[in-house]
């Protein structure tokens, strides 16, 4: 990485670790900048079920520890930024692009003219900005050179929330009936028949972003980085 690829990226996540920062504060505190809402929003540690909150609180650790090692590196303390750090990037910037494009073409939609409260309070850092800045941060300042096998990791993720949330709704249906307190995404509306399908279809959608985000990411000047 060249010195102003690294300090655009140093600049980069250190505001998204800052807003991931605010939003998990004011969500926990139920604080509201904008809008009150209490859809798809929750307080205390009860907002830790959504996975936009889980993805962003990975955004804002890898983006920590970039920020560090991005500053060990430009003291010259240090030569390169190491590979899992890379990796946690790729991995999390997937997984906030996958919030970022769940909101737009499937919740949005769904709530038609009032969807604006998606994009309010912690959610406007949760929704847009953080996953727009991992992306371009990811995608153009922090060129690197990995192996396509790590395309596999960016839907890890995916599949321990999915785990999560299948297990949460089979413990609370009834008779193949679950209610949205338990589907708060509303993805099955309301009947576990088709939970699997949607899963794997949440997944291969998850893998095609990666694939994408790979390719971008590689399409450029890469660098190498330590093992």
């Amino acid at each position: 990485m060249n010195k102003n690829n690294l300090v655009i990226s140093l600049v980069l996540n250190t505001i998204i670790f800052i807003m991931v920062l605010l939003g998990i504060i004011f969500m926990i505190t139920g604080f509201n900048f904008m809008a009150d809402t209490k859809i798809l929003t929750s307080t205390g540690l009860s907002a830790l079920k959504y996975y936009t909150v889980d993805s962003n609180i990975l955004a804002g650790i890898t983006s920590l520890l970039f920020v560090v090692y991005e500053c060990l590196v430009l003291k010259k303390r240090i030569n390169t930024i190491p590979k899992f750090v890379y990796i946690l990037k790729y991995i999390s910037t997937v997984a906030v692009s996958l919030t970022f494009l769940v909101t737009l073409f499937y919740l949005a939609p769904s709530f038609g003219k009032h969807f604006w409260f998606l994009y309010q309070n912690s959610n406007l850092f949760f929704h847009l900005l953080v996953p727009i800045l991992c992306f371009i941060s990811f995608t153009i300042f922090e060129k690197t050179k990995l192996s396509f096998k790590y395309t596999l990791w960016s839907v890890s993720t995916m599949v321990l929330y999915g785990i999560f949330y299948i297990g949460n709704i089979l413990i609370h249906q009834e008779n193949g009936i679950v209610s949205l307190e338990y589907d708060w995404y509303g993805f099955l509306k309301g009947n576990t028949s088709s939970i699997f399908v949607v899963f794997t279809i949440i997944l291969l959608f998850t893998y095609l972003i990666g694939l994408a985000i790979f390719k971008i990411n590689s399409s450029n000047k890469q660098v190498e980085v330590t093992k």
